[in-house]
């Protein structure tokens, strides 16, 4: 890891909190604000949408701190590439409550008060997500960091972020443990999804940390071998599911409405385990790419 340029000069770090950080704060603060003023009206969709805009709260007011105060250089890797790291998830997760809060809950409130804070929320919370891109797009270069390499902003690291970030999904419909309890084959499903997670933080730990050059082989292999074990997994994952969620010989619901929840609920367990499905098929998907990239790079590059 370079030592040539460690911190970006002082004028660069000004604009990025004035601009960037503190409309951050100041957007995911407020929309939580609007959705916890909401008392017993803000519903399950909000409790999670809140949950998503405190955490992302937290961080960036962590951030802050740590480089208002000049802590980067307590830590034993490169700050600032964790933290557009960060950015980049924080990007999708505000995003992500927008669209889920706005299409599940948002639309079915009746016109009023209630309604207009929901959409003021989901408004600034888009708005929360356009500032975190673009501290994604645009603070590397501003701070001028030239002989570094934004993780993020390579491919194996925008796909390190799409795998966790899709995993992520996958384990909040999973916090419904109807979805696969006292069934060997979908918690060996969840035992995928778990496994692949923590070899893909793993990963992006190593290369954020500049510690891929203590494992015993080069790290394209290393990440090669780890990308197709993992596409095995996923591979076995959506076939499980599918047979035992989908299909009566297996004990499944092949039809939306053979669950009578689904009437009245949006939500439903059916939806939950189509979403499932989805979810896997995308990152199944996203660990293809990842590995034909690792394998241009092993048997095309060396």
């Amino acid at each position: 890891m370079s030592t040539g340029v460690t911190y970006p000069n002082l004028e660069a770090w000004n604009t990025v909190c004035c601009f960037l950080r503190l409309p951050q704060l100041f957007c995911t603060c407020v929309a939580f604000s609007l959705v916890a003023d909401m008392g017993i009206w803000r519903g399950d969709i909000g409790n999670w949408s809140m949950s998503i805009w405190g955490f992302c709260f937290a961080v960036t007011l962590i951030i802050v701190t740590v480089e208002f105060f000049d802590f980067e250089s307590r830590f034993p890797f490169f700050w600032y590439n964790l933290s557009i790291t960060y950015a980049c998830y924080a990007t999708l997760l505000c995003l992500l409550a927008s669209s889920i809060y706005s299409v599940t809950y948002v639309q079915f409130l009746p016109d009023g008060p209630l309604q207009d804070r929901a959409v003021a929320a989901t408004a600034v919370s888009c708005v929360a997500s356009a500032f975190y891109a673009i501290d994604v797009a645009f603070v590397w270069s501003c701070y001028e960091f030239e002989e570094i390499t934004c993780y993020v902003h390579t491919v194996p690291g925008l796909l390190k972020v799409l795998e966790t970030f899709t995993a992520g999904i996958i384990f909040t419909f999973l916090s419904n443990t109807s979805l696969y309890l006292h069934q060997p084959a979908l918690e060996w499903c969840v035992a995928v999804y778990s496994i692949c997670f923590i070899l893909a933080a793993l990963a992006m730990l190593l290369k954020l940390g500049g510690w891929e050059n203590m494992l015993p082989v080069r790290f394209p292999i290393f990440q090669l071998g780890l990308t197709l074990f993992s596409i095995l997994l996923y591979i076995s994952a959506l076939v499980l599911w599918l047979l035992y969620q989908f299909y009566e010989e297996f004990g499944g619901q092949p039809r939306w409405s053979d669950d009578i929840s689904c009437f009245d609920d949006l939500m439903c367990t059916w939806i939950q385990r189509m979403a499932v499905a989805i979810l896997t098929a995308i990152n199944l998907l996203i660990y293809v790419a990842d590995l034909v990239y690792w394998a241009c790079q092993v048997f095309y590059r060396d």
